[in-house]
């Protein structure tokens, strides 16, 4: 059998959209069919049903209403899928045979812009990557914004430069010019590292003619951009282009909402690679993958929410330009100082929308009569931020001041037309205020009234008729009518004409009726058509004039991101620092901005620190586990970042000169998925520092070669503290370790100096004293720290016991056999006998043991390991 016209219809479109669920419009539902409903139905949990479709077994649909199906969509979206909305084209009431249909939108991850469904506080970015043999380019672009960054990269290294570029800038989506498969580095980085959609085998849409042509198009004389067509390198061009096409297919649009251009160079900006960006917890804790308890979420005073996307994005890109990051340091200056004014523009800050994202919408045509409204409201405030930006001298805020429009001639437009409480929906109509079109109030007067003239004629034909009972009545297949019971049909007039037969009455309609009928009808289209051209040509106007919007939303982000960074530095007591160009790093008197917050208020040890590229290159960092050798090295790293990126730091002094890149190998953490183990992991993070480090970097190292023997894991340590410290890399380094041996290379190289975190015994226990000293530490505290974590004291008391042993130079049998208790003792360990040891894993392991290279850490571990072997 032939399927049916309207089940063609569908199979036309979808052949147009093979790779995207099509969510089909009819009437008031959206439908999927096939395959698309199998999967919408398991993915929303959606009951699955059939249609008849004119083929011999009914098709799979599954649907959901109009009016949410923007949720349906989001929920898909986040699970990596792409959708097709397929819109009725024409009225089906007007249609002549089938309704027109077409997908006028694409909805993808990078493309979304419906502000319900992105974190606001973060951009979401469309990625665009082109492959050369022996370079590539990267276009991103948050498509709320209108700002498309681009930037090149060539040399031997540019795959890892892609790679971390990648990894600052997180994107939902990317398109690449080559098949996946041919790039499985890049593939695998963006399916597992950052959880996103990635489009292979996009070579057609990266064409260098077409891209140039894509870019002249989108790009007018109103748009900013530093892009030289006829200087760029091809693939910086084609990755650009390819973006515009993209969103040309996805936003079924000609206009892009695309204002600025920026072709960005790698060395304005610090380089912070993702395993930095995670041991820092810059944005994220590493545990939790919240936003609490880490830098941004102590930084983040911004009240609105471009204002934290841009706070956050300082945070990732610090400056290497100590002119530019002395203008924020004055900015942020004033504002402390000027506690009113701050406080005046913090209150305005806060009644602000997101301004990019409701523009997005409008020149995406998504946008609503509320989302107008919402503009309104925020152009409203502009003028109180820019009276007091007007009491400022510096130079940033009175730039900012400057490129801030107050945008009053639009303000003024909305307000006097849109009502103060709109429907949701231009389509409902009834959101255009009184007074603004002459014709609108005509016509909603006619509408309004009706009830009124309906009242009027009732009364007159009862009079008339003398039929007491007579009623006007209104339904949509016979209009308006006037119904009368049987036992009043001998006095129904002869003007009446018959309409419908009534199992108690008759129904009829007179001329006066037809005419008002007729008059209200036409009101009420004219009045619903009249409304949607002024919307339309708002948006319109609105759409023209984006470019001012883009600036003055850009402008005042950034000042809301000094008004935090003013707020934090006040709160917290942060100082300004010095910021140059020398190889001095010193601090005095620093704490974690994180910690210290954390803590509730209580006391956090402040610590010192100085490195420089000369006779205090390394810091070798010794103590006991628990005594803050981690948090110190981070505090360090932070506060050099909090520098960097022009905010006040949390410290009583502190200068630092210029770092380029910030590098941290912290912790131990298997890599299952890619056949990894924890010391490959460690060593691939090794080789990947020493190779991009600088003497200009900031290295940190956290206990290096604990993956693997004490042999091999301390050469390979002392091997990485010699090349790092070297002349040849030289970099500023803060190594942590527990191979206390190591403490020995002060002495031999230049540059290496010795530092401890302070602790003391007593009675048996340990105080740790959070403060860093000159000199290596006398101890490890291996086994006083184990008491703190809990361990049993027998196993506590023996481990001494070995452990003077082992300082005498005896092997680890050389002693007698602890007692310990006996099996009808109540004891975690009563089944554990030195007398079963031949007979079981845990001989096995300590005949395994060399004690010769043991160190009192590895012994406390091998405790435990025994411990979970004896609880077996």
């Amino acid at each position: 059998m032939p399927k049916t016209p309207m089940m063609q219809q569908y199979d036309e479109i979808k052949e147009k959209y093979k790779d995207y669920l099509l969510f089909y419009r009819l009437g008031d539902f959206y439908e999927l069919f096939y395959e698309d409903a199998q999967t919408g139905s398991k993915e929303l949990d959606l009951t699955l049903t059939g249609k008849e479709c004119g083929e011999d077994e009914r098709a799979p649909m599954c649907g959901m209403p109009y009016h949410s199906v923007e949720n349906y969509i989001n929920r898909l979206v986040e699970k990596g899928y792409k959708v097709a909305i397929c819109e009725q084209l024409e009225d089906p009431a007007l249609a002549k045979g089938l309704v027109k249909r077409d997908v006028v939108r694409i909805v993808t991850p990078g493309t979304v812009i419906e502000s319900g469904f992105l974190n606001e506080s973060k951009n979401n970015y469309l990625c665009a990557i082109c492959l050369g043999e022996k370079s590539c380019a990267l276009a991103f672009i948050d498509i709320t914004s209108g700002v498309l960054n681009a930037t090149f990269f060539d040399g031997p290294d540019y795959m890892d430069k892609l790679l971390n570029e990648l990894g600052i800038y997180s994107p939902s989506e990317a398109l690449v010019n080559l098949e996946l498969s041919k790039v499985p580095k890049i593939a695998s980085f963006l399916a597992e590292k950052l959880n996103a959609v990635a489009n292979g085998g996009e070579h057609g849409r990266f064409g260098l003619e077409a891209a140039k042509s894509n870019i002249e198009k989108h790009i007018n004389a109103k748009a900013e951009t530093n892009l030289d067509l006829s200087a760029a390198p091809d693939v910086l061009i084609c990755s650009i282009g390819a973006i515009f096409d993209y969103l040309c297919e996805t936003q079924k649009s000609e206009t892009l909402n695309v204002t600025q251009i920026n072709i960005y160079d790698k060395s304005l900006f610090m380089e912070i690679d993702l395993n930095t960006q995670r041991n820092l917890e810059l944005s994220e804790t590493m545990i939790s993958k919240e936003k609490k308890g880490s830098l941004l979420w102590v930084l983040d005073k911004t009240k609105t929410k471009k204002g934290a996307r841009t706070l956050s994005q300082w945070l990732e890109q610090p400056l290497l330009d100590c002119r530019a990051i002395q203008k924020r340091q004055k900015a942020v200056g004033e504002l402390m100082e000027k506690v009113i004014e701050r406080a005046k523009i913090r209150q305005a800050l806060s009644n602000i929308h997101d301004i990019d994202r409701i523009i997005a919408k409008v020149v995406y045509k998504t946008a609503n009569p509320r989302d107008l409204k919402k503009l309104a409201s925020s152009l409203k405030n502009i003028p109180e931020i820019k009276a007091q930006l007007g009491s400022f001298s510096g130079e940033l805020l009175c730039e900012l001041e400057a490129k801030t429009d107050s945008l009053s001639d639009i303000f003024d437009t909305i307000d006097r037309a849109i009502e103060d409480e709109p429907p949701a929906s231009e389509k409902d109509g009834g959101f255009v205020k009184a007074g603004f079109n002459a014709d609108v109030d005509r016509y909603r007067s006619i509408v309004s009234d009706n009830k009124n003239w309906l009242d009027k004629i009732e009364s007159s034909e009862r009079e008339k008729t003398g039929i007491k009972n007579l009623k006007i009545g209104y339904n949509k297949v016979f209009g308006y009518y006037i119904e009368i019971s049987k036992s009043y049909i001998d006095q129904v007039p002869d003007r009446y004409i018959r309409r419908q037969t009534l199992t108690n009455g008759e129904r009829y309609i007179t001329e006066e009726l037809k005419e008002m009928e007729s008059t209200i009808l036409e009101a009420d289209e004219k009045l619903v058509s009249l409304e949607s051209d002024i919307f339309s040509d708002m948006t319109g106007m609105i759409a023209s004039n984006m470019h001012r919007f883009q600036k003055t939303s850009h402008a005042l982000s950034c000042i809301d991101a000094l008004h935090s960074l003013a707020e934090t530095a006040e709160k917290n007591n942060y100082v300004c620092p010095e910021v140059d160009y020398s190889t001095i790093l010193q601090i005095k008197n620093g704490r974690h901005p994180t910690v210290e917050v954390m803590n509730g208020g209580q006391y956090y040890v402040p610590n010192d620190a100085y490195l420089d590229n000369d006779k205090n290159r390394l810091c070798i960092i010794t103590g006991p586990n628990m005594a803050g050798k981690s948090t110190y090295m981070r505090q360090v790293a932070i506060i050099v970042l909090l520098a960097q990126m022009g905010s006040y730091v949390p410290a009583s002094e502190a200068r630092i000169g210029l770092v380029d890149r910030i590098f941290t190998r912290v912790g131990a953490a298997d890599d299952l998925a890619a056949g990894q183990s924890t010391f490959m992991v460690e060593m691939s993070e090794v080789a990947y520092i020493l190779k991009n480090a600088t003497k200009k970097s900031l290295i940190v190292y956290d206990e290096i070669g604990r993956g693997t023997s004490t042999f091999d894991g301390m050469s390979m340590a002392r091997a990485i503290l010699e090349y790092t410290a070297g002349k040849k890399l030289g970099a500023k380094t803060l190594f942590a370790t527990h191979y206390h041996e190591l403490t020995a290379v002060e002495n031999e190289i230049e540059g290496v100096v010795n530092y401890h975190i302070a602790a003391k015994k007593r009675d048996g226990d340990i105080i740790f004293l959070r403060k860093i000293i000159k000199g290596a530490a006398d101890d490890s505290y291996g086994i006083e720290v184990a008491k703190l974590a809990g361990v049993p004291l027998e196993i506590v008391n023996r481990a001494k016991e070995v452990l003077s042993g082992l300082e005498e130079g005896e092997t680890i049998f050389a002693h007698k056999q602890a007692k310990l208790p006996e099996k009808n003792e109540p004891d975690n360990f009563s089944n554990f006998s030195f007398e079963d040891m031949t007979k079981n894993e845990i001989y096995e392991k300590l005949k395994s043991i060399n004690i010769n290279v043991l160190s009192p850490m590895e012994a406390f571990n091998i405790l435990y390991e025994l411990i979970k072997l004896s609880e077996k």
